[in-house]
């Protein structure tokens, strides 16, 4: 039987990076995984980040919906139609809003039963956790179903923020395992059992929040980025995009985090949708992308004249 691992977390806890980690590993033992990605606004901008390792038929993006509730079934009929194969394994990427105690709730029903029942892993930012204000609720709700919990973002966090942590974690998840990126053995998460927890009941709504995506036009330097990045308000906690920079025929992907850092590296192949700046959070008003957009245009305009 086939293990299905549905991977949670708040936006920008890491469940990207964790997911190519645990691609790498089964892969590396001769595993077949087969991908399905979740996001607010195109989801397809990740898949082709997965391509330099796997085909093309074993990522699926599912986008534009929430798969705790009005994406569950065009979730179920993904995973029922995945083809059969020796030592296959489903890893699948909720969105960062998820609700995931009503994620594993409904997911486990319906499914072919050639699956064995769904098993959740969380990953929590360590340096993040529980200081998202109103989000807070919504943080903890995603931890309290899960058999494993992974911790990231533990550079620079001192011994006592990660005992503080780890006990929270266990108090809310008693019966979850807790380990960090590196200690992950790919061969034990199909043995895992879903979780027993009780978990407290979430209102729904907190999991639904404003999603935008704008195109965006080929951005004169690196800078470009960063500004842009600036001039989003901190309400909207997820900022991703992919366009080109100057001369250059590669394309960059760029993102900000909840804690406002900017990353930018290559990006695997031409994105299908073309260029696009994506945001999730209060806020997310494609006027308010394009005036961004414009007002970073600007800034590095008159800073080179």
């Amino acid at each position: 039987m086939e293990a299905i691992i549905a991977v949670v977390g708040f936006l920008g806890a890491g469940k990207t990076t964790l997911l190519r980690q645990l691609v790498t590993s089964y892969l590396d033992v001769d595993w077949n995984p087969f991908i399905i990605l979740n996001d607010y606004e195109n989801a397809n901008l990740d898949v082709q980040q997965f391509l330099e390792q796997m085909e093309a038929k074993s990522v699926r993006a599912l986008s534009g919906s929430c798969i705790c509730c009005s994406g569950i079934q065009e979730l179920r009929e993904f995973v029922n139609s995945i083809p059969e194969r020796k030592n296959g394994v489903t890893l699948i990427e909720a969105n960062g809003t998820s609700d995931s105690c009503t994620l594993m709730g409904f997911l486990g029903v319906g499914l072919n039963d050639r699956f064995l029942p769904p098993i959740q892993v969380s990953v929590v930012d360590v340096k993040n956790w529980q200081q998202r204000g109103e989000h807070n609720e919504l943080e903890a709700n995603q931890i309290q179903v899960s058999s494993l919990i992974v911790l990231t973002h533990l550079e620079n966090v001192s011994a006592d923020r990660r005992t503080f942590v780890i006990k929270d974690l266990q108090r809310l998840n008693p019966l979850a395992e807790i380990i960090i990126a590196d200690e992950v053995d790919v061969s034990l998460l199909p043995k895992l059992l879903p979780s027993k927890n009780d978990a407290e009941k979430l209102d729904h709504l907190k999991a639904h929040w404003a999603s935008c995506s704008a195109d965006l036009p080929n951005l004169p330097d690196l800078a470009c980025i960063y500004h842009l990045c600036e001039r989003l308000p901190e309400s909207i906690l997820r900022v991703k995009g992919c366009t080109q920079i100057g001369n250059e025929e590669r394309f960059t992907y760029f993102e900000r985090t909840p804690d406002g850092k900017v990353y930018a590296r290559p990006y695997n192949g031409v994105p299908i949708t073309g260029p696009k700046l994506l945001t999730v959070g209060p806020g997310s008003e494609l006027s308010l992308l394009q005036h961004a957009i414009k007002s970073s245009l600007i800034e590095v305009e008159s800073r080179t004249q």
